[in-house]
């Protein structure tokens, strides 16, 4: 090898370290620097979460309590979004809104990630008989449309709380098998894992220690693209009146009170929910493309 080539494979081992070596803060840092839009959709992630856990201080009234002498009252000093048809105040039903939405959405996604990355990374290694049912089973979660698949579940399963939940998750594994599969199709194929296997690694071990770290990078992405999703099934659900039932305050459920309107509802019920919901699944929706972005090795060099 000659000396320019053994300088720049040093200086690339160099950078590695450094990279490994670096601190969380200094990773934020990075991540703020190569995508500032997707670092302000962060921002605005934790804002949210952040008003959920502290609903109780940061909400003017409580969620359940009805003033009924502000009936359907607009936006005011006293009501600063509002009044809904049983005058309950919109802007505290939203704050703790927050909770139930982001909790369904965050243990839907993680339980729906878990499942979906340990079958894929099971059927994308054993592969034959075993992946080709595999796949047939996926092919059928995919053919049903997301909000008729969970509508079917809710009807078997009943309402509330566990069961929005275990809908969602069920809905998510499909495309995260499919997506890891690919992955490990490619890494299995590689030359540490083929010399592993030949000193005679456990496929178990193998699939632990040398595949499924390979799949952090796509997971994180899938597992941040799909909170948005989530948000968004159960405010379907919620506003079809098979998600979170009321009187407790969801997203989805504040816009399905207003179908007692005769879909002629106050333009403060439909608007201010129908907001919150897309800005939390588009700042999801953001920070998934900016963490692909920075996750990719080919293009951090020209983010950076």
């Amino acid at each position: 090898m000659s000396t320019s080539g053994a300088a720049a494979l040093k200086q690339t081992i160099d950078e590695r370290r450094l990279e490994i070596n670096e601190s969380f803060g200094t990773k934020l840092q990075r991540f703020a620097k190569t995508s500032r839009l997707g670092a302000l959709a962060a921002m605005l992630i934790v804002i949210f979460a952040l008003i959920a856990i502290f609903a109780e201080q940061v909400a003017p009234y409580f969620p359940l309590e009805a003033d009924f002498r502000a009936l359907r009252h607009p936006p005011s000093p006293a009501h600063w979004l509002g009044t809904d048809n049983l005058g309950r105040d919109v802007l505290s039903r939203l704050i703790y809104g927050a909770r139930l939405s982001l909790f369904v959405a965050a243990v839907s996604t993680v339980l729906s990630k878990l499942l979906g990355i340990a079958w894929g990374i099971l059927t994308g290694y054993v592969g034959g008989t075993f992946d080709l049912i595999s796949q047939r089973i996926v092919d059928v979660l995919l053919a049903f449309p997301g909000i008729i698949l969970s509508m079917l579940l809710l009807a078997a399963l009943g309402g509330g709380l566990t069961t929005v939940i275990v809908a969602i998750t069920i809905l998510g594994v499909a495309g995260t098998v499919r997506v890891i599969r690919s992955v490990v199709l490619t890494i299995k194929e590689m030359a540490y894992v083929e010399a592993a296997r030949a000193i005679g690694v456990t496929n178990l071990r193998i699939m632990l220690r040398h595949v499924a770290p390979q799949c952090v990078a796509p997971a994180l992405v899938l597992f941040s693209a799909s909170l948005g999703g989530a948000i968004f099934a159960e405010a379907a659900l919620s506003f079809l009146g098979l998600g979170i039932p009321q009187p407790a305050p969801s997203w989805g459920n504040m816009l399905g009170g207003i179908l007692a309107d005769q879909f002629r509802p106050k333009w403060w019920l439909v608007l201010f929910p129908g907001v919150t919901i897309s800005l939390t699944v588009l700042a999801f929706n953001l920070v998934g493309d900016a963490l692909r972005d920075y996750l990719d090795p080919k293009l951090r060099g020209r983010l950076e």
